[in-house]
């Protein structure tokens, strides 16, 4: 597997916990979208029978984190936000390249690393509540999303060369850190 080259600023945790119920709200829309994305690439992909095979468990997965993401807005007496463009995201996925496969590999290593900065976000955050159910609720979410980025990362190696995921998986990781570097903290996950 690989490693992110470059940890979450601890002052991003103090950012979230002061306004949580926006935390909250992005963290639904990330839910929603991650779905949307799963059927995406059912969509585009539908010869690929491991890809749709996982991507059609991976929107149901997270329908259901969004489910629960929206109980906890509702008993905070919240109201779901409006989706915003999640300038994180947006700018990880102008680097995808052009082309039928290299655009797939490429959606697929991206997905792979914003899962895992999903995963190291939502541990931080887990770490950082008090004892409770949403602690033990964002302990969950983050095991699910280390599930996920070996997931994404395990379907690159199925559809290509391991040198190729290799080499593009670096380049990829050297863009996130990039970007990560550059965003301003937001009570959002990224």
């Amino acid at each position: 597997m690989y490693q992110l080259k470059i940890a979450t600023d601890p002052a991003w945790v103090d950012v979230v916990l002061n306004d949580f119920d926006r935390f909250l709200q992005d963290h639904a829309s990330c839910e929603k979208k991650a779905s949307s994305m799963a059927m995406t690439l059912v969509s585009h992909y539908p010869d690929r029978t491991e890809l749709v095979t996982a991507m059609t468990e991976l929107a149901i997965e997270e329908l259901n984190h969004f489910k629960e993401v929206v109980r906890y807005i509702l008993s905070r007496n919240l109201r779901l936000a409006a989706d915003q463009k999640d300038p994180y995201v947006a700018e990880f996925f102008r680097h995808t390249r052009k082309g039928r496969e290299p655009y797939f590999l490429d959606r697929l290593i991206v997905a792979s690393i914003v899962e895992a900065r999903g995963h190291e976000r939502f541990g931080l955050i887990a770490e950082a509540l008090a004892e409770g159910p949403l602690k033990q609720f964002y302990k969950a979410i983050t095991t699910s999303e280390g599930r996920h980025l070996d997931l994404f990362h395990k379907l690159a190696y199925t559809y290509f060369p391991q040198a190729e995921v290799t080499t593009r998986t670096e380049e990829l990781l050297t863009i996130e850190a990039d970007i990560i570097s550059r965003l301003p903290h937001r009570a959002a996950l990224h």
